[in-house]
């Protein structure tokens, strides 16, 4: 039995994130009818036992799915309440079993979403224990404004759902939704950004590496290779007239081999009064990051691609290229050298490159038909897939937090480690 896990960010319009939604399914053999409570059981044992959940989630709320066997057998109790969301569907309110267990659980303290509202009776019954409605706006939208309405009424926080494309998002944003999830979401900017900005403490990283007295190239490459700003910059010029390359740059350790430690400091040096106070949404960063490690982890199984690891990593990594400079991914793409498997993969999902990146936009999607076949196109091995994206996403929160960390949070850390 093969259990396909991933989280999907639930966003405010600043970009911070609310928490993660768990979205999950089981590989069931031969067996198409399983019962749900066996699925959703054992994808939650998974998540639980095989990963930790706490890294998964980075102390961010999760947002679960549960039948109304699965409330009266007690699992969500497996959770702490602090960190657990506990999402019910028509099924559940309709159960007077399972809808009393709801109330128990609000008194011990757990959140509860609805999902789906609609204008019925029965929705309206459980009302008072709900914090959160959850309204799918691929659905009909003729009764959406009166439902917001509704919920702001009742002190509830709004979160739109399947929000996949922009005509749905500016809907969203319309309706005055509190805070939104879908494919679409996380890789929109606030309309204020109109740049690309460096993680600052990132960039301070960078400095602290390239002024030691023997600076490590590896160390470098890393630091850089983990911010897409950092290493779009750094292609553009050494790719730029100026070094006139006979053969273009097209990985971050290429780069640095052409620039010279020298040059590099120059560069760093030029950087740093190019920041200002915008600020980089997190979860954006985030997803460019875990989308190259997922690539890069991924293309080792893969077989008879055109493309090294490095070059995968850049994949994931520039995907949210256009985002970032609030233009098309094609008119970002042409600022710098990449393969033309790399931009064929990017821009029209053509080649075995382009079966990659649409494997890992699918599985970000919770989209396990498409998955399988990407998979099998590849010849990837599909018990890989789950465990290759938890240990991304567990290695992406671990730098992240390490890069975030206030210089007292350093501070106290290194006095621990003395003690």
């Amino acid at each position: 039995m093969q259990a396909y896990i991933v989280r999907q960010p639930i966003l405010d319009e600043k970009q911070d994130v609310l928490g993660y939604e768990i979205l999950y399914q089981e590989k069931m053999g031969n067996s198409q009818n399983e019962n749900s409570d066996v699925k959703a059981a054992s994808a939650i044992e998974n998540f639980l036992i095989q990963f930790d959940s706490d890294r998964f989630l980075d102390g961010k709320m999760a947002f679960i799915n549960f039948t109304p066997n699965l409330l009266l057998r007690n699992i969500p109790k497996i959770f702490s309440p602090q960190k657990l969301v506990i999402q019910i569907d028509d099924d559940t309110i309709i159960n007077p079993s399972a809808q009393s267990q709801v109330y128990e659980y609000k008194k011990k303290g757990y959140s509860i979403a609805i999902n789906g509202f609609e204008f019925a009776l029965r929705y309206f019954s459980i009302l008072d224990v709900v914090d959160i409605i959850k309204v799918n706006l691929s659905g009909n939208k003729e009764s959406l404004s009166n439902i917001v309405n509704i919920g702001k009424s009742f002190n509830k926080d709004i979160i739109a759902y399947n929000v996949n494309d922009e005509e749905t998002f500016n809907l969203a944003r319309e309706l005055g939704f509190t805070y939104m999830q879908g494919s679409y979401v996380a890789e929109v900017l606030p309309t204020t950004v109109h740049k690309l900005n460096h993680m600052q403490s990132n960039f301070f990283q960078l400095m602290v590496a390239v002024t030691k007295d023997e600076p490590n190239v590896d160390e470098i490459e890393i630091i850089i290779s983990r911010d897409v700003s950092l290493t779009f910059s750094l292609l553009k010029l050494v790719n730029s007239a100026y070094f006139a390359l006979r053969h273009r740059a097209k990985s971050v350790k290429q780069a640095l081999v052409i620039l010279g430690l020298g040059q590099l400091k120059q560069w760093i040096y030029l950087l740093s009064f190019k920041q200002d106070d915008g600020s980089m949404p997190e979860e954006l960063i985030r997803i460019s990051f875990l989308r190259a490690n997922f690539c890069a982890e991924l293309l080792h199984f893969a077989k008879d691609m055109p493309i090294s690891k490095s070059e995968a990593y850049l994949i994931g990594m520039f995907s949210t290229l256009g985002s970032l400079m609030e233009v098309s991914l094609e008119e970002a793409l042409t600022e710098i050298s990449v393969s033309d498997e790399i931009k064929l993969a990017l821009t029209k999902q053509e080649g075995r490159c382009g079966i990659l990146y649409m494997l890992i936009l699918a599985y970000e999607k919770a989209d396990w038909k498409n998955m399988t076949i990407y998979a099998d196109q590849l010849g990837i091995p599909m018990n890989i897939i789950t465990q290759k994206y938890f240990e991304c996403v567990e290695y992406v929160n671990t730098i992240w937090n390490d890069l975030t960390r206030t210089n007292e949070e350093i501070e106290s850390s290194e006095e621990e480690e003395k003690n």
